[in-house]
């Protein structure tokens, strides 16, 4: 076996071990060993299609295409990355960025495979700059709302409490509110889910003893959106 292809996919799973570390400090279905798997996988078969065009005979009705098993590495990838794509009961979409990690492996598994080694290693950097590191900026920079969180509340209340009042006290707490969904119940209750925005630095745990304190509320279920 050829030195350059082993130094080629040394490099591959370098980079993919990089990317899939990233996904297992966020505790994400795909992980170090998907991410490095992918990478090798697509170093592979890009080094197999371009050397191929060079072992196979060559005839005027055969001309082989290098490039034509890596154009189907990025396309079959999709597939695995849809499987990540998930959407919750609150109508949350997740996994969208660990798809594109996928797509980022297979990328730079590809671009090692072809021999453009910095460009994958610089690829790499600025895919983890973009994931780790941008989000921070832009959010200590950009507008008031990159720098709140989405919570989902369900608050169960009597009949006999006026629910705008309610909504008023919620207010109060320096919360905003984003979209409410009113459910009568048959024990003579109001079932209310609130979506609502609050500062991100604020603690789920500090936001239902919050709202907890509002007298109307018999009973509240919290949780973080994303």
């Amino acid at each position: 076996m050829d030195t350059e292809v082993l130094v080629k996919l040394g490099i591959a799973i370098v980079l993919g071990m990089l990317l899939g570390i990233e996904r297992e400090i966020r505790k994400k279905p795909v992980g170090l060993r998907t991410c490095m798997v992918i990478s090798i996988v697509s170093c592979l078969l890009t080094i197999i299609s371009i050397e191929s065009a060079y072992v196979f005979p060559k005839s005027e009705h055969v001309k082989m295409d290098p490039m034509r098993l890596t154009a189907q590495i990025i396309s079959g990838i999709g597939f695995l990355g849809t499987g990540v794509i998930l959407r919750r009961n609150n109508d949350v979409i997740s996994g969208l960025t660990t798809a594109s990690i996928i797509w980022g492996a297979a990328g730079t598994g590809i671009a090692v495979g072809s021999g453009f080694l910095l460009e994958a290693l610089i690829c790499v950097f600025l895919i983890l700059f973009s994931v780790e590191v941008m989000p921070a900026i832009i959010r200590y920079i950009g507008p008031k709302c990159l720098r709140e969180k989405e919570i989902h509340m369900t608050i169960m209340i009597d009949k006999s409490i006026q629910i705008s009042e309610l909504l008023v006290a919620v207010r109060e707490k320096d919360i905003m509110i984003k979209k409410i969904k009113i459910k009568d119940l048959v024990d003579e209750k109001n079932e209310i889910d609130l979506h609502v925005m609050v500062a991100d630095s604020r603690l789920t745990a500090d936001v239902y003893n919050e709202v907890k304190k509002i007298a109307a509320i018999k009973s509240l279920e919290i949780e973080n959106v994303a």
